[in-house]
Formats: structure tokens, C-alpha cells, sequence
């Protein structure tokens, strides 16, 4: 029969590019196949979505999952278990694990061993390196390869790329976007005693604004001098946002919940070094400004920065604590409380979460609810009000900087190409993750 699907979503009220209203949408061998009144049409299995809200799936452009080799932190399934429990569809993972991404063979094992084991679709980034050079453009278009990403300053892991010859002719091959970790490894050198032992409160004093903002200037005066596409990672500062709100022709910008959310000092006198990370999060002027550029239209995407470590390594005393911090499960339920906070339109979310990972990393079949699109949905409960604990999380690591935070907007179901990857809460019955596709790749 024609009118009959495999899944068919009732009643919810869609959220695409054409604005929000309430419709039936049904999906065939993965993808939406009809939108629209579909009362009359039968399905295999039905979803009742009434008083829901029907998002394209999410889409977390930034994340660390630390398979191979860093596995008691997280590996590639209990990360993806994370995502798709936070309502998060696809993610693009980093290239500091170890070994380290940087070639076809590392990448094409990071893809083996997601595929059909992470319960999310996936792409990997590899790392650019010196000795990788003459063979990016070969790299950006292998199967999973979500091109490429540069350290300009020290994080975790063994990535750096400091010297301007060598970023010179990183930028001079790219043929897609690529992203950068924009701090100056100099001035980050140069300010190391800055850090005050035992103080986390210390860390954006020693990495500070003009550290991020050195880097982001240089980075982005090669991306004008090759017309190549640039991506920046997790901006944190208002002078970042201002100088890249007047260079968007070839810079895209990202910015993370926790940025959007914490500031100093409460952050580091409540969390202590758990709100440590790198860039660090700055006091609430900055954040202010970030939220501007989300307002203003200068940040494209949103990526959590998902960085998880232990207990015990956060534990050890400043400077020696590692940075980073979990948040694929929280992005989504944090950035709904902050619509129903007025901060943001629902419609930007998706832009930020969706539309804006469609359009500047130009994915194939994902970030839209439209005919022959792949079938991902985030669905929502706006109205829903949820403490965030510990407890739920499914990383590995065991804590979020969110415990005990209380927000109102909750994802209750996350469909990948079709298939039930969560729905209240529960896991479905197998994972299914796959491969983002890319028009360059």
C-alpha cells in the first residue's frame, strides 16, 4: 500500500525551516517520505506526539568520546548512549585519542568501530599535523572524515600546530571547512605563571582573552589570504565575538552551552576545577557578548565540547586537574531552558543544533524535516521541568557541572534515520549509528 509506512509521527507540532505547526510526519526505509495530514495512512509503528514538539535532529558538532586508548574516561558507545539520551542525533567526535586521528588507517578504524555500536550517527574529525600536510585533501574525503581540526593551543592530548609556517600551509590545502582550537601556544607559555596553584579561579587570568584572541586574528588573516573555509571552536570572549561578527566571509563560529550559561567566579568557588576548561570559562561580560552573538546572528552552530575525565583526574590540585567537562546529554535540556528563558527563539535552536551544521559543514540528508531527508528527530516537551543529576548520566565519567540544575524543556525521544535510538528516558533495543554524509566527501 502507498500509504503505508514504517513510522509515522502524529500530531506534533513541527519545527523546519518554514516555521512551526502541527503535522503528521511518516518515514520509509529511513527517511521522511510524507509531511502533512496523514490520519487516513497506517504504519507499522505510530508515535503520538500530540503536545510535543518535532525538532530535526540535533546535531553536536563537537564532541571527545577518547576511543582508542583513553576508554576508562569514555569510549564511542557510552558517549553516543549520552547523546542519544540528551536527544542529540548525530555528533562530529575529535581526533585526540590515542593513537592519535591523523591518517586513513586511524580514521577508517575509529569508523569500524562505530558503526552499528554507537546508538547516534557519527563523523570524525582527523588532526592536522605537520607531517599530514600533503595529504589533507586526501583526508577530508574519506568515508566518516569530518574534515579536518588544528590545535593552535595546547589541550588535552598530544595535537599542537603553533608555528605560522605550518598553519600557512594547512589552510593553503584545504578544500572543506575546517576547525581550530584558536589559542596562542606562546602567550599561553609566556603566562604559565599566572596560574595559582590550588586556585582554578586562576585559569582565564593565565589563558586569557588575547591568548584566544591572538589566535582567532591569525587564523582567520590565512583564511582571507586563501579564501578558505575556518571554523571556530568554542569561542568564549566578547573580543572574539566582536572581531569575528566582522569577518564572517570565511569564519564560522561556535559557541558551547556551558559558555552560554556559566561565568566566574561562581563557577570555579562553586565547581572548583570540575568548571575548569579550555578556553576557560570567563566572568559574565563575556558571557553576555556571547549571547549577542547569538542574537546577532555571528554564531552559526552550537557544539557541547563533551571533554570527559574522571573523578580522580579533576580532582588533583590546580594547575594539574584536566580540563574539560561532560555535555552531549545536557546541551539539549540547557538550551531548552534557555527558550523558555526568552534567551533564544526555538526557531534559532534549530538553527543552532540543525539548519546551522547543515549549511557550513554541508551535510547530506541531515539538519532539516523535509521529503527525502534522513528520518532524525529530536523530540521535545517544552512544558516538561527536569532536575539534572549525576545519576543520569551515561558517560562514563559519571558527573555533570549540571548536577542539581532544574530546567523546563526536555527532549523525550531521539529517532535516528527511523529507528527509536530513546524514547522516555529508555534506550531502544539496538544501536544503529552510521556515517554523516558529506557533499565534499
Amino acid at each position: 500500500m502507498p500509504n503505508s509506512y514504517d513510522l509515522i509521527l502524529r500530531g506534533g507540532m513541527v519545527v523546519n525551516h518554514d516555521g512551526e505547526g502541527v503535522r503528521d510526519i511518516a518515514v520509509r526505509d529511513g527517511r521522511i517520505v510524507a509531511i502533512g495530514d496523514l490520519s487516513a495512512s497506517k504504519a507499522k509503528h505510530v508515535v503520538d506526539a500530540g503536545h510535543l514538539h518535532i525538532l530535526p535532529g540535533a546535531i553536536d558538532s563537537q564532541v571527545h568520546f577518547r576511543e582508542p586508548g583513553l576508554e576508562h574516561k569514555e569510549d564511542l558507545e557510552t558517549g553516543s548512549r549520552a547523546a542519544v539520551l540528551g536527544g542529540v542525533t548525530a555528533v562530529f567526535e575529535m581526533p585526540n585519542t590515542k593513537p592519535l586521528t591523523t591518517n586513513a588507517e586511524t580514521l577508517a578504524h575509529k569508523v569500524a568501530r562505530a558503526k552499528n555500536r554507537m546508538f547516534c550517527d557519527f563523523a570524525f574529525y582527523v588532526g592536522g599535523t605537520r607531517e599530514n600536510i600533503a595529504e589533507i585533501s586526501a583526508l577530508e574525503k574519506l568515508e566518516g572524515s569530518a574534515g579536518m581540526k588544528v590545535f593552535m593551543g595546547s589541550s588535552t592530548g598530544d595535537l599542537l600546530v603553533d608555528d605560522e609556517p605550518s598553519l600557512d600551509h594547512i589552510i593553503a590545502r584545504l578544500s572543506r571547512r575546517a576547525a581550530f582550537h584558536a589559542e596562542d601556544e606562546a602567550r599561553l607559555n609566556a603566562r604559565k605563571d599566572q596560574c595559582v596553584p590550588g586556585n582554578p579561579a586562576s585559569h582565564p587570568v593565565w589563558r586569557d582573552v588575547q591568548a584566544a584572541l591572538i589566535a582567532t586574528t591569525r587564523l582567520v588573516t590565512l583564511a582571507e589570504k586563501y579564501g578558505k573555509r575556518v571554523h571556530v571552536l568554542h569561542v568564549s570572549s566578547g573580543a572574539e565575538m566582536a572581531f569575528l561578527g566582522a569577518h564572517k566571509d570565511w569564519a564560522s563560529v561556535e559557541v558551547t552551552p556551558h559558555h552560554l550559561t556559566l561565568a566566574a567566579p561562581e563557577c570555579y568557588e562553586r565547581l572548583g576545577t570540575y568548571a575548569q576548561m579550555n578556553p576557560p570559562v570567563r566572568d559574565a561580560s563575556h558571557r553576555a557578548a556571547l549571547w549577542q552573538g547569538v542574537v546577532d546572528g555571528t554564531v552559526d552552530v552550537l557544539g557541547s565540547d563533551h571533554a570527559p575525565h574522571t573523578r580522580e583526574e579533576k580532582d588533583h590540585a590546580y594547575p594539574a586537574s584536566h580540563s574539560g567537562m561532560t555535555g552531549v546529554q545536557t546541551l539539549v535540556p540547557l538550551m531548552l531552558d534557555h527558550v523558555n528563558a526568552g534567551r533564544l527563539s526555538l526557531a534559532r535552536f534549530v538553527d543552532l543544533t540543525s539548519h546551522g551544521p547543515h549549511r557550513i559543514f554541508g551535510l547530506r540528508g541531515k539538519g532539516r524535516i523535509a521529503l527525502g531527508y534522513d528520518a532524525d528527530f529530536t523530540i521535545v516537551d517544552m512544558k516538561r521541568t527536569e532536575t539534572i543529576t549525576n545519576a543520569q548520566q551515561a558517560s562514563r565519567c559519571g558527573w555533570t557541572p549540571y548536577d542539581g540544575v532544574t530546567v523546563t524543556g526536555w527532549p523525550v525521544g531521539t529517532i535516528v534515520r527511523g529507528h527509536v535510538a530513546m524514547w522516555q528516558g529508555e534506550l531502544g533495543a539496538s544501536a544503529s549509528g552510521q556515517p554523516v554524509r558529506f557533499w565534499e566527501a
